[in-house]
């Protein structure tokens, strides 16, 4: 980590347009996923509501498709991004979609308040970390591996919750969840910068934009589940 730090601190002069160009990519990448994941679990709940509850019933594997897909995806983007970036950009909105069709089961059961309030407060949050991460000049790279740490931490505490089904739990574990990924989004926009001063004469900067976007992407979605499991305890639809 230290030699990524020297390298990053011995660089020489960038120019700001190309740096601006590349990070304006990037966000607007993660943008056009965060809406097709919006689109698509908003015609999962209306249009195609009942097409896709039939397929559930009939064809109980979908089910695992859903869960597994969102995991497997971004690893074969991560490893896709350098070689095939045009592939992986088409990856990006795949892995969009199939977490769109994830959310549509999720945020069914809240109402359309809830999940508004959670979407507001999940770009404000998000908007304001991400600025602060590229601007500042502090390294953010000792909190940022805390935050990943609490983040596995988090992850396997809420596998036993599964079983517990202990709803003020699940409400701790959320305002938890939203200060990590706080925390992770901030520490990636740093990251993003770092990376287009270390790669972008040795790699495509197409492909780098696209990793960057999921990445953000995935911060991003993950504060809205987060802010839904504050908003949403005791308000959702029975």
């Amino acid at each position: 980590m230290d030699n990524v730090d020297q390298k990053f601190e011995h660089q020489p002069t960038v120019d700001e347009s190309n740096l601006n160009l590349f990070l304006s990519k990037i966000y607007a990448y993660m943008a056009l996923a965060v809406f097709v994941s919006a689109a698509t679990a908003y015609l999962m709940m209306t249009t195609f509501a009942p097409v896709m509850t039939n397929f559930i019933l009939d064809h109980h594997w979908g089910i695992w498709l859903v869960i597994l897909l969102p995991l497997i995806l971004p690893l074969i983007i991560t490893f896709k991004s350098a070689r095939n970036p045009m592939a992986s950009f088409v990856l990006l909105m795949i892995t969009a979609v199939v977490n769109g069709i994830t959310f549509s089961f999720v945020v069914g059961a809240y109402s359309g308040q809830n999940i508004a309030s959670a979407f507001v407060a999940a770009v404000a949050v998000f908007g304001t970390m991400a600025i602060m991460g590229t601007i500042t000049k502090k390294r953010l790279d000792r909190i940022g591996i805390y935050a990943s740490a609490a983040l596995i931490g988090l992850l396997a505490a809420l596998v036993v919750n599964l079983f517990l089904k202990n709803p003020v739990i699940d409400y701790v574990f959320s305002f938890i969840g939203v200060i990590i990924f706080t925390i992770l989004t901030a520490w990636d926009a740093q990251v993003m910068r770092k990376i287009y001063l270390q790669y972008d004469t040795k790699s495509s900067t197409n492909g780098l934009a696209v990793l960057g976007a999921l990445q953000l992407y995935l911060d991003f979605v993950n504060l809205f589940l987060q802010f839904m499991g504050l908003f949403g305890l005791g308000h959702s639809k029975v």
